[in-house]
């Protein structure tokens, strides 16, 4: 796969999950918004690194802040947080021994904020893409 084909790949399916992720938002499946929300992000970065790695396959790893450093992306301290919080969603909405305590915490007015920085963020991060 060339490099632009092996990019629109994620950036695609990222654009997806985003629509995915606002459906669930707006059926109130929260903590599946949220973990689709962590996807589209996750997606984004993965695309970067295809840039910025000459094409190569990216890592098999969600962590969107190991990430955003393997594609050489320097995050400002806000937007560190933000990724280290967005974390946790793809861990608490995956596994059964945590989504209880996602669950308590992502009522309508947590995801709907946490959804609104999820689209921010995969906004900018689409616009360092050449």
């Amino acid at each position: 796969m060339e490099i632009q084909e092996h990019i629109k790949y994620w950036i695609d399916s990222a654009d997806e999950d985003l629509i995915s992720a606002e459906s669930n938002l707006h059926t109130k499946r929260y903590n599946w918004c949220l973990f689709i929300g962590h996807l589209v992000l996750e997606k984004a970065l993965k695309a970067l690194y295809v840039q910025v790695n000459n094409n190569s396959v990216p890592p098999k790893t969600h962590n969107l802040l190991k990430l955003a450093e393997l594609s050489n992306i320097n995050l400002s301290t806000e937007m560190s947080k933000l990724f280290a919080e967005i974390n946790r969603f793809q861990i608490e909405a995956r596994y059964v021994e945590y989504k209880a305590e996602l669950y308590k915490i992502a009522d309508e007015k947590f995801t709907v904020y946490y959804f609104e920085k999820i689209r921010e963020s995969y906004l900018w991060l689409k616009s360092l893409i050449k």
